[in-house]
């Protein structure tokens, strides 16, 4: 999966790590086996001190610690606008916060993908979760550090970029494999 984007990205370096390193394919694995319900066919709960909707436009706004839920996607922010479809399910959302946070269970295997920044953008359309300001994203005991994190929540594509003096940082946890030579 590509994203554009006009700011650095990962060096050629790191992307070789990320295409080479076996536990990153646990990321990277399509989502066939035992996927769970869509979020997008559950129920949407939300919570806010307040809450404003335009039946017009089908957004929503809502401030004071804001909680939506949809199946096991979870938003929690400060303030977050939700774009709703006809059929009242979430076609986006940007949260922001400090830190803005998300969840949502990807499948039974990878567990739960877990994202915290200043602003988060979900995209329901597409899957793409962007994460940006002091953004961090822990799934399947891997974590990524970076300015902005951009996240396929469909096919667990992960893209972090680095800003001001701050750069992308990855931890992989160590592979169970015992057969497998360290780097030394």
């Amino acid at each position: 999966m590509k994203f554009s984007s006009s700011s650095a990205t990962f060096s050629n370096h790191m992307r070789y790590v990320l295409r080479t390193l076996p536990t990153v394919v646990l990321l990277t694995m399509p989502l066939y086996a035992h996927a769970l319900p869509s979020d997008a066919n559950q129920p949407i709960k939300l919570l806010a001190d307040k809450a404003t909707y335009s039946e017009r436009t089908g957004v929503t706004s809502y401030s004071g610690n804001v909680i939506i839920t949809q199946g096991t996607l979870k938003l929690t922010a400060a303030d977050i606008t939700v774009n709703l479809s006809q059929q009242r399910s979430i076609n986006s959302a940007v949260a922001t916060g400090s830190p803005a946070t998300m969840q949502q269970i990807i499948t039974q295997e990878k567990g739960l993908a877990k994202g915290q920044a200043n602003k988060i953008d979900y995209n329901a359309m597409n899957g793409i979760v962007t994460l940006t300001g002091n953004a961090k994203l822990v799934q399947n005991g891997a974590s990524f550090a970076g300015n902005v994190i951009r996240y396929s929540l469909k096919a667990g594509d992960v893209e972090a970029t680095a800003g001001n003096s701050q750069r992308v940082e990855l931890i992989l946890p160590p592979n169970n494999n015992t057969n497998q030579s360290s780097i030394r």
